[in-house]
């Protein structure tokens, strides 16, 4: 191996860095979901209040990623990534110590903040960085360490719940976060030079409008009548600040999100796949939980264990397949990814009822899919856009992961809130809903391997 394929260890450092608040980020999020019915009874709030605690932070993330492009190339890395980690450090120690409901909710948008500026500013280094030839390998890394914190975020949450308070969930950050402060100010380096880049702040209102309205309007959509204020209003509000949106960025010569890469079928493919199953990924990692309880009689503790197997595996799998894809290409992990993930959900949705040990075997086989596909659709997608728009093909990936996540998320719960509210028991319900979510779920992965097999034919013949 000569000197110019190999990854400097200042490189390695510097993702770890931007990868470990990115873990922290996600780890908060799936452990504190185990933690809802302490936080209502704590708070005396709500269900449809305490979900924001999710919500609230997706929103933020999602809204901040599409910035990434315009912060990197008017912010030095470092200073990007000493702010990004201040605020998570904040929003850490403000929810550790929140004694209402509010400060928890500003807490985590603080946080979002810092995760936004964070998980692309990790890619953008792989991308400027490492050779070449390992960067399938270094995207499947950075992709495991944020899609190990869903494999142990349910367990570690119920774990420090039932042993001792949730508000040590944010404690026990603290010394991972002075970790990746302390890596990123000795490894993190500038490779590419700045430039004078301007926020355009009307784009910036119409994407947070454009999220805000749409996530709000399907997460309504189990509880509240479709031509209702809360679902119908915020989803024609939504549609309309993203037609704007487009229209404002087709106007502006260096807009926030360069959408003219949308133009290339290749790229937008790659994208509309990887969003049908990171939907697929967040809905069943909601989705299975809940059946686990309240279908199957589970303790959140349970539900965390059964589900750990299948996502430790498919966050383990994603740096063997970046090697895979560095070795043989795009076709074979991503075919096969793809048709394992398909496999998965099938099977699910054509049991009559889900036993833990059906549960526990099938998300093995769903999460063997997803650690095979996932990272080589970002880093195959990236390729198909030349060296100078990867910034802008990055920014776009991650803002639909955020945005993808929210509505797997808020999809699954609608669908199964509007089963509840029509059967006969909440066990009853939960059942139906979990069918109606795998069909569609099913569906949607059917149609990103078809997507997947018409792109990597494509790449293949071209």
């Amino acid at each position: 191996m000569t000197d110019s394929e190999r990854i400097r260890p200042r490189v390695i450092g510097a993702v770890l860095a931007t990868g470990i608040m990115s873990f922290c980020g996600v780890i908060v999020e799936t452990a504190m979901n185990v933690t809802f019915p302490t936080l209502m009874r704590e708070f005396h709030v709500a269900t449809n209040t305490v979900q924001w605690m999710t919500t609230l932070y997706l929103l933020v993330v999602a809204s901040m990623v599409p910035l990434s492009a315009t912060l990197k190339r008017r912010f030095k890395n470092k200073p990007l990534f000493l702010v990004a980690i201040t605020l998570f450090i904040a929003g850490v120690a403000l929810d550790a110590i929140a004694p209402h409901f509010w400060v928890l909710l500003l807490g985590r948008g603080i946080q979002g903040l810092g995760t936004g500026i964070a998980l692309p500013l990790m890619f953008n280094i792989i991308i400027e960085q490492v050779p070449a030839s390992k960067i399938g390998s270094m995207m499947g890394i950075g992709t495991m360490i944020t899609g190990v914190a869903p494999a142990i975020g349910p367990t570690f949450g119920g774990l420090v719940v039932s042993a001792m308070s949730w508000r040590y969930i944010f404690v026990f950050l603290l010394p991972l976060l002075i970790l990746a402060l302390l890596l990123g100010l000795l490894c993190i380096e500038q490779k590419v030079p700045t430039s004078k880049a301007s926020t355009d702040l009307p784009s910036v209102a119409l994407i947070i409008v454009t999220f805000c309205g749409l996530i709000f309007g399907i997460s309504n959509f189990g509880s509240q009548p479709l031509l209702s204020l809360e679902v119908g209003g915020a989803l024609v509000v939504g549609i309309i600040a993203l037609g704007l949106f487009i229209h404002r960025s087709t106007q502006l010569k260096v807009p926030i999100i360069n959408l003219i890469l949308f133009k290339n079928r290749e790229f937008t493919s790659h994208v509309l796949a990887f969003a049908m199953l990171q939907i697929n990924a967040l809905g069943l990692s909601f989705l299975l939980p809940n059946y686990i309880q309240l279908v199957d009689g589970g303790t959140a503790l349970t539900a965390g264990l059964i589900v750990l197997p299948g996502a430790a595996v498919g966050a383990l799998l994603a740096p063997l397949s970046g090697r895979l894809y560095d070795s043989v290409g795009p076709k074979l992990p991503l075919r096969l990814g793809s048709a394992i993930t398909l496999l998965g959900i099938l099977i699910m949705a054509a049991m009559p009822r889900l036993t833990d040990p059906l549960i526990l075997v099938l998300y093995l086989v769903f999460m063997i899919g997803i650690g095979l596909s996932m990272g080589n659709l970002m880093t195959n997608g990236l390729k198909q856009v030349g060296p100078e728009a990867q910034t802008d093909g990055n920014a776009i990936f991650n803002t639909t992961q955020q945005f993808a996540a929210a509505v797997g998320t808020s999809v699954t719960a609608a669908l199964i809130a509007a089963s509840q509210k029509t059967a006969a028991t909440q066990a009853l319900g939960t059942m139906t809903g979990a069918l109606h979510t795998l069909i569609l779920l099913a569906v949607l992965c059917l149609i990103a391997l078809g997507l997947i097999i018409r792109v990597t034919r494509e790449v293949a013949n071209s």
